[in-house]
C-alpha cells in the first residue's frame, strides 16, 4: 500500500569555493620587521677550558639596531592533503660600539673602552612536511614535521686581541601544526606553531628549545597572487659545551605570495 523509498546514488563532488587553494607550486616573499633581543656567551676552550664566557647582550653590549630581515617560502603541493615546505630568513647583524663593561668571550678579557666590531648571524632554514588531516572548502587542519637547520656564529674583533668567535650549528627536529579558515572566499587567516625542547636533565652540556609562531592573514586577488601580513615570533635558547645563546625575534612582516 505505500512506496518503498528509493536512494540517491550519486554524490556530488564537493567543490573548494576559496580563491588561492588550487595550486601545486606556493611561493612568498616578505620583509619581516622584528625586534631582536639576542644575548649570546661563549666559555674558554683549549689551554682556556673552564674559563666563563660573560652573557653579551647585544644590544646594551655591542649596540645592535633593529632591522628588517628578508623571509622567502617554497611550497610543493603533492595532493589536497599533503604539502612541502622550505622557509629560509637570513638574519644579520653588524655593529660598531665601545664597551662599557668588561666582557669575557671565547676565553678573552674584553675590557671596558674597547672599540669593539661585531656580527651575529643566524641562519634559519626550515625543511617541513604538513599533512592537513581535516581539508575543507573552506580552510584546513593539520600538524607539522620539520627539520629546523640552524646556524648561529658571532664574531669579536678589536684592536687588542686577535679576532674571536662562536659557532653553533645543528638540524633541530620540531612538531606543530597549522589551521587556516576563509573569512571570506577571498581572505584567509593561518595560524601555526611548531617547537622542540631538550631538557636540561638529558646531559649537562647540552639544552636547547626552539618555538615558533606565526599567524597572519593572506588576500587572494586571484588564484595566482596575493599579499600577505602577519606577526610572527620565533625563540631560539641552547647550550652547546661552553657556548650558550638566547635569541628572541618577534615583529610583523608583509609580501606577496604567488602560486602555480
Amino acid at each position: 500500500m505505500t512506496a518503498a523509498p528509493a536512494l540517491a546514488q550519486f554524490k556530488p563532488r564537493v567543490v573548494d569555493t576559496s580563491v588561492g587553494e588550487q595550486f601545486h607550486i606556493e611561493g612568498s616573499a616578505a620583509w619581516w620587521f622584528p625586534s631582536a633581543d639576542l644575548v649570546v656567551s661563549s666559555g674558554g676552550s683549549g689551554a682556556l677550558t673552564g674559563l666563563a664566557g660573560t652573557d653579551i647582550d647585544a644590544k646594551n653590549d655591542l649596540g645592535l639596531a633593529d632591522k628588517r630581515v628578508p623571509q622567502l617560502s617554497l611550497v610543493l603541493r603533492a595532493a589536497r592533503k599533503h604539502k612541502f615546505r622550505l622557509q629560509y630568513i637570513p638574519i644579520e647583524f653588524e655593529q660598531t660600539a665601545t664597551l662599557s663593561r668588561d666582557v669575557n668571550f671565547n676565553g678573552q678579557r674584553y675590557r671596558v673602552g674597547f672599540p669593539v666590531n661585531s656580527s651575529l648571524k643566524w641562519q634559519a632554514l626550515r625543511l617541513s612536511y604538513e599533512y592537513d588531516f581535516v581539508p575543507r572548502s573552506r580552510g584546513f587542519v593539520g600538524f607539522i614535521i620539520e627539520d629546523k637547520q640552524t646556524d648561529v656564529q658571532v664574531d669579536l674583533v678589536t684592536p687588542f686581541i686577535p679576532p674571536q668567535f662562536a659557532h653553533a650549528q645543528a638540524p633541530i627536529p620540531s612538531l606543530g601544526g597549522i589551521g587556516r579558515v576563509y573569512a571570506t572566499p577571498h581572505v584567509s587567516i593561518t595560524g601555526e606553531a611548531t617547537f622542540f625542547k631538550l631538557p636540561a636533565g638529558i646531559t649537562e652540556r647540552y639544552e636547547a628549545h626552539y618555538v615558533d609562531i606565526d599567524i597572519y592573514g593572506t588576500f587572494n586577488a586571484t588564484n595566482n597572487f596575493g599579499v600577505q601580513g602577519g606577526f610572527r615570533s620565533m625563540d631560539l635558547a641552547y647550550l652547546f659545551k661552553a657556548d650558550r645563546g638566547a635569541f628572541t625575534m618577534r615583529g610583523i612582516y608583509l609580501g606577496v605570495v604567488a602560486r602555480y
